[in-house]
Protein backbone atom coordinates (compact mmCIF):
# COMPACT_ATOMS: atom_id res chain seq x y z
CA UNK A 1 0.00 0.00 0.00
CA UNK A 2 1.33 4.00 -1.12
CA UNK A 3 2.07 5.65 2.21
CA UNK A 4 0.54 9.04 2.02
CA UNK A 5 4.01 10.64 1.75
CA UNK A 6 4.40 8.40 -1.74
CA UNK A 7 0.75 9.97 -3.02
CA UNK A 8 1.16 13.57 -1.86
CA UNK A 9 2.45 16.43 -3.76
CA UNK A 10 6.10 17.12 -3.22
CA UNK A 11 5.14 20.73 -3.37
CA UNK A 12 1.37 21.94 -1.76
CA UNK A 13 0.45 25.10 -3.76
CA UNK A 14 -3.19 25.26 -2.96
CA UNK A 15 -3.58 26.08 0.35
CA UNK A 16 -6.59 28.36 -0.51
CA UNK A 17 -8.79 24.73 -1.75
CA UNK A 18 -7.19 22.82 1.85
CA UNK A 19 -5.23 22.78 3.99
CA UNK A 20 -2.84 19.92 5.68
CA UNK A 21 -3.74 19.26 9.35
CA UNK A 22 -2.18 20.48 11.62
CA UNK A 23 -0.84 18.16 14.32
CA UNK A 24 -1.99 19.61 17.38
CA UNK A 25 -5.69 19.66 15.46
CA UNK A 26 -5.02 16.18 15.79
CA UNK A 27 -3.35 15.37 18.91
CA UNK A 28 -6.73 16.79 19.66
CA UNK A 29 -9.15 15.02 17.80
CA UNK A 30 -7.61 11.49 19.42
CA UNK A 31 -9.17 10.88 22.23
CA UNK A 32 -12.59 11.18 20.94
CA UNK A 33 -11.77 8.87 17.99
CA UNK A 34 -10.42 6.19 20.67
CA UNK A 35 -10.74 6.41 24.30
CA UNK A 36 -13.28 8.90 24.67
CA UNK A 37 -16.84 8.06 23.22
CA UNK A 38 -21.16 8.59 24.13
CA UNK A 39 -22.50 11.31 23.07
CA UNK A 40 -22.54 14.94 23.92
CA UNK A 41 -26.07 15.31 24.51
CA UNK A 42 -26.02 12.43 27.22
CA UNK A 43 -26.48 13.36 31.26
CA UNK A 44 -24.11 10.87 31.97
CA UNK A 45 -20.40 10.89 32.57
CA UNK A 46 -19.25 10.27 29.26
CA UNK A 47 -21.68 12.57 27.48
CA UNK A 48 -21.02 15.09 29.79
CA UNK A 49 -16.90 14.66 28.79
CA UNK A 50 -17.94 15.23 25.01
CA UNK A 51 -20.17 18.40 25.71
CA UNK A 52 -17.03 19.78 27.81
CA UNK A 53 -14.93 19.28 24.90
CA UNK A 54 -17.48 20.93 22.39
CA UNK A 55 -17.90 24.12 24.79
CA UNK A 56 -14.25 24.44 25.18
CA UNK A 57 -13.99 24.38 21.21
CA UNK A 58 -17.11 26.52 20.69
CA UNK A 59 -15.09 29.41 23.19
CA UNK A 60 -11.70 28.82 21.15
CA UNK A 61 -13.79 29.45 17.55
CA UNK A 62 -15.59 32.35 18.91
CA UNK A 63 -12.28 34.20 20.30
CA UNK A 64 -11.00 33.67 16.83
CA UNK A 65 -13.48 36.03 15.36
CA UNK A 66 -13.85 38.42 18.14
CA UNK A 67 -17.25 37.03 18.78
CA UNK A 68 -19.36 35.66 22.26
CA UNK A 69 -19.37 31.99 21.95
CA UNK A 70 -23.39 31.99 22.58
CA UNK A 71 -23.64 32.88 19.21
CA UNK A 72 -21.27 30.34 17.16
CA UNK A 73 -23.13 27.07 16.36
CA UNK A 74 -21.39 24.68 14.72
CA UNK A 75 -21.40 23.07 11.33
CA UNK A 76 -20.63 20.67 8.61
CA UNK A 77 -18.13 22.85 7.47
CA UNK A 78 -18.56 26.77 5.51
CA UNK A 79 -21.13 25.37 2.44
CA UNK A 80 -23.58 24.59 5.14
CA UNK A 81 -22.46 27.59 7.31
CA UNK A 82 -23.52 29.65 3.88
CA UNK A 83 -26.64 27.99 3.13
CA UNK A 84 -27.78 28.13 7.01
CA UNK A 85 -27.78 31.93 6.95
CA UNK A 86 -28.73 32.79 3.45
CA UNK A 87 -32.18 30.16 3.76
CA UNK A 88 -32.83 30.45 7.46
CA UNK A 89 -32.33 34.10 7.54
CA UNK A 90 -34.90 34.09 4.17
CA UNK A 91 -37.46 31.49 5.74
CA UNK A 92 -37.18 33.57 9.04
CA UNK A 93 -38.36 37.12 7.35
CA UNK A 94 -41.12 38.91 7.26
CA UNK A 95 -43.21 41.59 6.17
CA UNK A 96 -41.99 43.49 2.86
CA UNK A 97 -38.23 42.47 3.03
CA UNK A 98 -37.63 40.46 -0.16
CA UNK A 99 -34.73 41.62 -1.72
CA UNK A 100 -30.93 39.64 -1.14
CA UNK A 101 -27.66 42.15 -2.61
CA UNK A 102 -24.61 39.65 -3.49
CA UNK A 103 -22.15 39.43 -5.53
CA UNK A 104 -20.83 37.37 -9.05
CA UNK A 105 -17.38 36.76 -7.21
CA UNK A 106 -18.84 34.20 -4.49
CA UNK A 107 -18.22 30.73 -3.96
CA UNK A 108 -21.17 28.64 -4.91
CA UNK A 109 -22.26 27.61 -1.41
CA UNK A 110 -23.61 31.28 -1.24
CA UNK A 111 -24.73 31.74 -5.08
CA UNK A 112 -26.81 28.30 -5.11
CA UNK A 113 -28.85 29.23 -2.34
CA UNK A 114 -29.55 32.28 -3.57
CA UNK A 115 -30.31 31.00 -6.95
CA UNK A 116 -32.60 29.06 -4.89
CA UNK A 117 -34.18 31.96 -3.16
CA UNK A 118 -35.15 33.09 -6.63
CA UNK A 119 -36.90 30.25 -7.23
CA UNK A 120 -39.42 31.03 -4.48
CA UNK A 121 -39.83 35.33 -5.55
CA UNK A 122 -37.09 36.64 -4.07
CA UNK A 123 -35.49 39.35 -5.89
CA UNK A 124 -31.65 38.75 -5.94
CA UNK A 125 -29.28 41.19 -7.34
CA UNK A 126 -25.58 40.17 -8.14
CA UNK A 127 -23.20 43.04 -8.28
CA UNK A 128 -20.26 42.69 -10.28
CA UNK A 129 -17.25 43.48 -9.46
CA UNK A 130 -14.40 46.10 -10.87
CA UNK A 131 -11.34 44.79 -12.65
CA UNK A 132 -9.14 43.96 -10.16
CA UNK A 133 -12.29 41.82 -8.43
CA UNK A 134 -13.55 44.08 -5.43
CA UNK A 135 -16.95 45.22 -5.01
CA UNK A 136 -17.37 48.28 -5.07
CA UNK A 137 -19.31 50.21 -2.46
CA UNK A 138 -20.92 52.76 -4.77
CA UNK A 139 -22.86 49.50 -6.05
CA UNK A 140 -24.01 48.67 -2.68
CA UNK A 141 -25.06 52.05 -2.11
CA UNK A 142 -27.00 52.48 -4.88
CA UNK A 143 -28.77 48.90 -4.76
CA UNK A 144 -29.58 48.39 -0.64
CA UNK A 145 -32.78 49.95 -0.19
CA UNK A 146 -35.90 49.63 2.73
CA UNK A 147 -36.48 45.88 0.53
CA UNK A 148 -33.38 44.13 1.21
CA UNK A 149 -33.64 42.00 3.77
CA UNK A 150 -29.75 40.34 3.58
CA UNK A 151 -26.49 41.44 2.29
CA UNK A 152 -24.39 38.36 1.36
CA UNK A 153 -20.45 39.87 0.59
CA UNK A 154 -17.32 37.64 1.07
CA UNK A 155 -14.61 38.70 3.22
CA UNK A 156 -12.14 37.33 1.08
CA UNK A 157 -12.40 35.65 -2.80
CA UNK A 158 -10.64 32.41 -2.62
CA UNK A 159 -9.42 32.28 -6.39
CA UNK A 160 -8.19 36.06 -6.66
CA UNK A 161 -7.32 36.93 -2.75
CA UNK A 162 -8.95 39.93 -2.96
CA UNK A 163 -10.20 41.63 0.04
CA UNK A 164 -13.70 42.89 0.03
CA UNK A 165 -14.73 46.39 1.96
CA UNK A 166 -17.06 44.51 4.07
CA UNK A 167 -16.74 46.99 6.84
CA UNK A 168 -17.99 49.73 4.81
CA UNK A 169 -20.72 47.50 3.00
CA UNK A 170 -22.15 46.66 6.40
CA UNK A 171 -22.02 50.04 7.57
CA UNK A 172 -24.40 50.75 4.15
CA UNK A 173 -26.80 48.00 4.60
CA UNK A 174 -27.16 48.68 8.79
CA UNK A 175 -28.14 52.13 7.82
CA UNK A 176 -30.77 50.76 5.64
CA UNK A 177 -32.09 48.00 8.22
CA UNK A 178 -30.69 44.78 6.36
CA UNK A 179 -28.79 42.49 7.94
CA UNK A 180 -25.26 41.37 6.31
CA UNK A 181 -23.42 38.48 6.14
CA UNK A 182 -20.07 36.94 4.99
CA UNK A 183 -18.13 34.32 4.08
CA UNK A 184 -14.81 34.11 5.76
CA UNK A 185 -13.50 31.34 5.24
CA UNK A 186 -10.49 31.79 3.48
CA UNK A 187 -9.41 34.11 6.50
CA UNK A 188 -8.44 32.88 9.50
CA UNK A 189 -4.83 32.23 9.87
CA UNK A 190 -4.29 35.05 7.04
CA UNK A 191 -5.51 37.88 8.09
CA UNK A 192 -7.34 39.27 11.46
CA UNK A 193 -10.95 38.83 11.59
CA UNK A 194 -13.65 40.45 14.12
CA UNK A 195 -16.95 40.62 14.14
CA UNK A 196 -17.49 44.04 16.05
CA UNK A 197 -15.09 45.56 13.49
CA UNK A 198 -16.77 44.22 10.47
CA UNK A 199 -20.25 44.75 11.68
CA UNK A 200 -21.82 42.08 10.43
CA UNK A 201 -24.35 39.57 11.62
CA UNK A 202 -23.45 36.52 10.23
CA UNK A 203 -19.99 35.41 9.52
CA UNK A 204 -19.51 31.56 8.02
CA UNK A 205 -15.75 29.27 8.90
CA UNK A 206 -15.10 26.13 7.53
CA UNK A 207 -12.37 23.75 9.35
CA UNK A 208 -10.23 22.26 6.41
CA UNK A 209 -9.27 25.55 5.22
CA UNK A 210 -7.20 26.83 8.40
CA UNK A 211 -5.11 23.63 9.14
CA UNK A 212 -8.23 21.84 11.13
CA UNK A 213 -10.41 18.63 9.53
CA UNK A 214 -13.03 18.08 6.50
CA UNK A 215 -16.30 17.94 7.21
CA UNK A 216 -16.72 20.77 10.32
CA UNK A 217 -17.20 24.35 10.61
CA UNK A 218 -19.08 26.84 12.13
CA UNK A 219 -21.48 29.56 11.63
CA UNK A 220 -21.64 32.98 13.98
CA UNK A 221 -24.43 34.79 14.56
CA UNK A 222 -25.75 38.24 16.53
CA UNK A 223 -27.55 37.66 19.54
CA UNK A 224 -31.09 38.41 18.90
CA UNK A 225 -31.54 37.39 15.35
CA UNK A 226 -34.08 34.94 13.94
CA UNK A 227 -32.68 32.05 12.01
CA UNK A 228 -35.33 29.22 10.77
CA UNK A 229 -33.90 25.74 10.77
CA UNK A 230 -32.93 24.14 7.16
CA UNK A 231 -32.74 20.84 8.48
CA UNK A 232 -35.35 18.98 10.93
CA UNK A 233 -34.55 17.11 13.44
CA UNK A 234 -33.17 17.28 16.90
CA UNK A 235 -32.89 19.90 19.33
CA UNK A 236 -28.71 20.93 19.21
CA UNK A 237 -27.19 23.54 18.54
CA UNK A 238 -29.68 25.94 19.94
CA UNK A 239 -32.50 24.17 17.86
CA UNK A 240 -30.79 25.76 14.92
CA UNK A 241 -28.54 22.27 13.66
CA UNK A 242 -29.92 19.04 14.65
CA UNK A 243 -27.70 16.37 14.54
CA UNK A 244 -25.02 14.51 17.25
CA UNK A 245 -22.19 16.98 16.93
CA UNK A 246 -18.81 15.88 15.35
CA UNK A 247 -17.09 15.81 18.94
CA UNK A 248 -13.34 14.71 17.08
CA UNK A 249 -13.81 17.42 14.00
CA UNK A 250 -14.92 20.29 16.68
CA UNK A 251 -12.44 19.71 19.25
CA UNK A 252 -9.76 19.53 15.68
CA UNK A 253 -11.51 22.92 14.90
CA UNK A 254 -11.19 24.77 18.38
CA UNK A 255 -7.55 23.36 18.40
CA UNK A 256 -6.51 24.59 14.91
CA UNK A 257 -8.46 28.09 15.68
CA UNK A 258 -5.91 28.17 18.67
CA UNK A 259 -3.26 28.01 16.68
CA UNK A 260 -4.12 30.21 14.21
CA UNK A 261 -4.54 33.12 16.88
CA UNK A 262 -1.27 31.89 18.25
CA UNK A 263 0.66 31.87 14.77
CA UNK A 264 -1.59 34.08 12.72
CA UNK A 265 0.61 37.27 12.48
CA UNK A 266 3.95 35.72 12.00
CA UNK A 267 2.44 33.37 9.37
CA UNK A 268 0.99 36.61 7.53
CA UNK A 269 3.56 38.43 6.98
CA UNK A 270 5.58 35.52 6.04
CA UNK A 271 3.35 34.49 4.01
CA UNK A 272 3.29 38.13 2.18
CA UNK A 273 7.47 38.23 1.92
CA UNK A 274 7.11 35.11 0.27
CA UNK A 275 4.33 35.63 -2.00
CA UNK A 276 5.63 38.92 -3.07
CA UNK A 277 8.67 37.93 -3.58
CA UNK A 278 7.94 35.06 -5.73
CA UNK A 279 5.17 37.57 -7.65
CA UNK A 280 7.62 39.42 -8.98
CA UNK A 281 10.00 36.62 -10.28
CA UNK A 282 7.06 35.52 -12.39
CA UNK A 283 6.28 38.69 -13.77
CA UNK A 284 9.88 39.06 -14.40
CA UNK A 285 10.64 35.83 -15.85
CA UNK A 286 7.18 35.21 -17.56
CA UNK A 287 6.76 37.83 -20.40
CA UNK A 288 2.97 39.24 -21.20
CA UNK A 289 1.76 37.61 -17.48
CA UNK A 290 -0.07 40.15 -15.22
CA UNK A 291 -1.25 38.91 -12.12
CA UNK A 292 -5.55 38.54 -11.33
CA UNK A 293 -6.56 40.81 -8.66
CA UNK A 294 -5.64 43.96 -6.20
CA UNK A 295 -2.42 44.64 -5.38
CA UNK A 296 -1.14 42.48 -2.15
CA UNK A 297 -1.80 45.12 0.62
CA UNK A 298 -5.40 44.53 -1.10
CA UNK A 299 -5.69 40.61 -1.12
CA UNK A 300 -4.78 37.65 0.97
CA UNK A 301 -0.93 37.53 2.08
CA UNK A 302 -0.92 33.83 0.63
CA UNK A 303 -2.35 34.07 -3.03
CA UNK A 304 -1.01 35.15 -6.13
CA UNK A 305 -3.87 34.52 -8.87
CA UNK A 306 -1.58 34.81 -12.55
CA UNK A 307 -2.32 35.19 -16.29
CA UNK A 308 -0.09 33.86 -18.44
CA UNK A 309 -0.77 34.20 -22.23
CA UNK A 310 -0.51 31.78 -24.60
CA UNK A 311 -0.53 28.64 -22.00
CA UNK A 312 -3.52 26.41 -21.04
CA UNK A 313 -3.88 27.00 -17.72
CA UNK A 314 -5.25 23.66 -17.18
CA UNK A 315 -2.62 21.71 -19.25
CA UNK A 316 0.02 23.56 -17.05
CA UNK A 317 -1.75 22.68 -13.85
CA UNK A 318 -1.75 18.77 -14.94
CA UNK A 319 2.20 18.99 -16.19
CA UNK A 320 3.20 20.24 -12.71
CA UNK A 321 1.15 17.61 -10.71
CA UNK A 322 3.70 15.33 -13.00
CA UNK A 323 6.36 16.77 -11.34
CA UNK A 324 4.68 16.87 -8.04
CA UNK A 325 3.51 20.81 -7.79
CA UNK A 326 0.06 21.47 -6.86
CA UNK A 327 -1.38 24.47 -8.12
CA UNK A 328 -5.19 25.25 -9.34
CA UNK A 329 -7.09 27.24 -11.76
CA UNK A 330 -10.69 28.64 -11.44
CA UNK A 331 -11.81 26.22 -14.63
CA UNK A 332 -14.10 23.47 -14.09
CA UNK A 333 -14.17 20.35 -16.09
CA UNK A 334 -17.35 19.14 -17.83
CA UNK A 335 -18.04 16.43 -20.18
CA UNK A 336 -18.18 18.92 -22.93
CA UNK A 337 -15.16 20.91 -22.30
CA UNK A 338 -13.59 22.92 -19.67
CA UNK A 339 -15.62 26.21 -18.66
CA UNK A 340 -13.14 29.39 -17.57
CA UNK A 341 -13.74 30.92 -14.18
CA UNK A 342 -16.37 32.81 -13.55
CA UNK A 343 -14.92 34.74 -11.10
CA UNK A 344 -12.17 35.95 -13.65
CA UNK A 345 -14.64 36.42 -16.52
CA UNK A 346 -17.11 38.43 -13.76
CA UNK A 347 -13.68 40.65 -13.58
CA UNK A 348 -13.41 41.38 -17.35
CA UNK A 349 -11.27 38.91 -18.08
CA UNK A 350 -11.55 37.40 -21.76
CA UNK A 351 -12.69 33.50 -22.24
CA UNK A 352 -9.13 32.28 -23.14
CA UNK A 353 -7.46 34.89 -19.98
CA UNK A 354 -9.51 33.08 -17.82
CA UNK A 355 -8.30 29.55 -18.93
CA UNK A 356 -4.34 30.95 -19.47
CA UNK A 357 -4.69 31.68 -15.40
CA UNK A 358 -3.55 29.97 -12.83
CA UNK A 359 -3.71 30.28 -8.67
CA UNK A 360 -0.94 29.89 -6.18
CA UNK A 361 -1.97 29.73 -2.55
CA UNK A 362 0.90 29.26 -0.04
CA UNK A 363 0.62 28.21 3.73
CA UNK A 364 2.60 27.60 7.03
CA UNK A 365 4.99 25.20 5.75
CA UNK A 366 6.12 26.52 2.37
CA UNK A 367 9.87 27.56 1.73
CA UNK A 368 11.92 29.97 -0.13
CA UNK A 369 13.28 26.74 -1.61
CA UNK A 370 10.37 25.17 -2.75
CA UNK A 371 9.40 28.45 -4.68
CA UNK A 372 12.48 28.30 -6.33
CA UNK A 373 11.98 24.83 -7.48
CA UNK A 374 8.14 25.52 -8.26
CA UNK A 375 9.39 29.29 -10.21
CA UNK A 376 11.94 26.46 -12.01
CA UNK A 377 9.52 24.39 -13.72
CA UNK A 378 6.92 26.62 -14.28
CA UNK A 379 9.41 28.53 -16.50
CA UNK A 380 10.70 25.79 -18.38
CA UNK A 381 6.78 24.19 -18.57
CA UNK A 382 5.61 27.90 -19.83
CA UNK A 383 8.47 28.17 -22.34
CA UNK A 384 7.89 24.76 -23.58
CA UNK A 385 4.24 25.07 -24.24
CA UNK A 386 3.94 28.16 -25.85
CA UNK A 387 7.02 26.62 -28.21
CA UNK A 388 4.40 24.00 -28.80
CA UNK A 389 7.14 21.26 -27.58
CA UNK A 390 7.55 19.03 -24.39
CA UNK A 391 9.38 20.10 -21.38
Amino acid sequence: MLSWAAVMPAIYLDHNASTPLAPQALEAMMPFLTSKWGNASSIHSFGRALKKAVEDAREKVAALIGAPPRGLLFTSGGTEANNLAILGTARAAKGQRRKIVTSRIEHSSVAAPCKALEKTGFDVVYLPPDVKGCVRTADVEATVDDRTLLVTVMLANNETGALQPLAQIAAIARERGALVHTDAVQCPGKIGVDVRTLGVDLLSLGGHKLNGPHGVGALWMREGLALEKVLHGADHERGLRPGTPNVPGIAGLGAAAGLAMERGPQDAQRLGELSGWLERALLSLLPGCAVNGPPPERRLPNTVNLRIPEVDGESLLLALDLEGIAVSTGSACHSGGVDPSPVLLAMGLSRAEALSSVRISLGHSNTRDELDRFLAALTRLVVAQRAGTAA
